[in-house]
């Protein structure tokens, strides 16, 4: 949880005089602006690789929210992601996946279908099986609320300040930067790493400009119970609308199995669609899901949000760095977003730690560098690829689907092109960072 003030302040070893918090002799100073996923895995990975000689500060107001009182106004998280095999490589090596691992639920296996809403049969193109190698799944199921409590968790016992309110500005100076904080305190630090939001305050400020557009879609999700066991399947269902995916959860709910679904549908349909009760959305539910694993049950309500592409001109500025949403949004339709923020994660972690090592400024020109040359590629690479799956799925012209249904059938006739198509989806494709590969940074 947040610590009280008086212990923050202990634990940064701050000066106190003119307002300004500062650094004693020569550990670095680093502040994380949001208390995010990739923010967290961040800090985390910098204390368990640098020890006392970094003091990192993660800076959000949510951590007020998240540590009230049962019954508080904290809402609970019940968005779930999919953790590709790198990831969970990254997260074991942080010693954060044992807490999270008896509510993990392995992906066995994934099958594609292509139809209309009202044909009567789903034809099925394209099946992976689920393993990366022996015994270690592509992916697994994870929800969203218990990860941040174990990645919290995990942050606060290494050492990490979890400071409970924003970064208002993030002013650059000759040799350090200062994080302005709401209530007039100041955090003098070496670097602020902006990990604020897909409409980041501190990217804007720094002048770094934004390419990106909105799809004429909403995400729709939210957590369904089921009769029949999933037995570990996924499956995504492509319909003209856009992608409607079926991700196992682990057993429990009223129906005995549970699974998270990601839909994706013209943002011109959604209010119809919510604006019902419970049974008129579990009708809408239930024309997509279909019947195969039995009597349907909504576990939440349906949640929709807009859904956009983006990715920042430069993923940094003087003594700025960004991270996660900040420096890129993508398309749900691959479910990786929360593994490209982790894989940038543990690319700036690297980047950072290794400068350090040198006794260089994490500050200075050749971390930016660094981390700008090992993520610019990968993170254009993935969403010029959901991008365009998003646009070639996402349409009814019938010679578009005949000639996308020809290419998945192809493709599920030839095993090494499957299997190259799992290890991408794995991440376990092209240079990983060390902690992606289950290394020590």
């Amino acid at each position: 949880m947040a610590c009280p003030p008086d212990e923050q302040r202990a634990k940064r070893d701050m000066v106190q005089g003119d307002g300004v918090s500062g650094r004693r002799g020569a550990a670095r100073e680093i502040v994380v602006a949001g208390g995010g996923l990739p923010g967290l895995a961040l800090a985390l990975a910098l204390r368990q690789a640098l020890g006392e000689a970094v003091r990192v500060t993660v800076c959000d107001p949510a951590f007020a929210r998240r540590d009230a009182p049962e019954g508080g106004s904290a809402p609970r998280d019940l968005r779930a992601y999919a953790v590709a095999a790198a990831a969970r490589r990254m997260l074991e090596r942080l010693g954060v996946w044992d807490a999270v691992r008896a509510g993990a639920q392995p992906i066995t296996e994934m099958v594609i279908t292509d139809s209309r809403l009202a044909d009567p049969v789903r034809p099925t193109f394209l099946t992976f099986e689920g393993e990366v190698a022996e015994g270690e799944p592509f992916a697994h199921m994870v929800e969203g609320g218990g990860l941040l409590r174990a990645l919290r968790d995990a942050a606060d016992a290494a050492g990490v300040v979890l400071e409970a309110s924003p970064v208002l500005a993030a002013v650059p100076e000759t040799d350090a930067i200062v994080a302005r904080l709401p209530d007039g305190r100041r955090i003098r630090a070496d670097l602020v790493v902006a990990a604020d939001g897909a409409r980041s305050r501190l990217r804007e400020a720094a002048g770094i400009g934004w390419v990106g557009w909105s799809y004429p879609q909403s995400g729709i999700v939210a957590t369904v119970a089921h009769e029949r066991d999933h037995e570990g399947r996924a499956i995504e269902h492509f319909l003209p609308s856009g992608p409607f995916a079926v991700l196992p959860l682990p057993p429990g709910g009223p129906l005995g199995h549970r699974s998270s679904i990601v839909w994706t549908e013209r943002q011109s349909e959604v209010p119809a669609l919510l604006g019902g009760g419970p049974d008129e959305a579990l009708i809408e539910v239930e024309r997509r899901f279909g019947l195969a694993l039995g009597r349907l049950a909504l576990e939440s309500p349906l949640r929709a949000y807009p859904l956009s592409f983006g990715i920042a001109r430069r993923f940094g500025a003087r003594r700025l760095l960004l991270l996660g949403d900040a420096a890129h949004v993508i398309h749900p339709i691959a479910g990786q977003g929360l593994n490209l923020g982790l894989r940038s994660a543990a690319a700036l972690a690297e980047a950072l730690a290794d400068t350090m090592r040198l006794g260089l400024d994490p500050g200075g020109p050749e971390a930016l560098e660094t981390y700008e040359r090992s993520r610019r590629f990968d993170t254009l690479a993935m969403g010029a690829a959901t991008d365009g799956l998003n646009r070639l799925f996402s349409t009814d012209a019938l010679p578009v689907r005949l000639a996308r249904d020809l290419g998945l059938g192809l493709v599920d006739r030839l095993p090494g092109l499957k299997r190259l198509f799992i290890r991408e989806a794995a991440g376990l494709r092209g240079r990983q960072p060390r902690l992606m590969r289950g290394e020590a940074l």
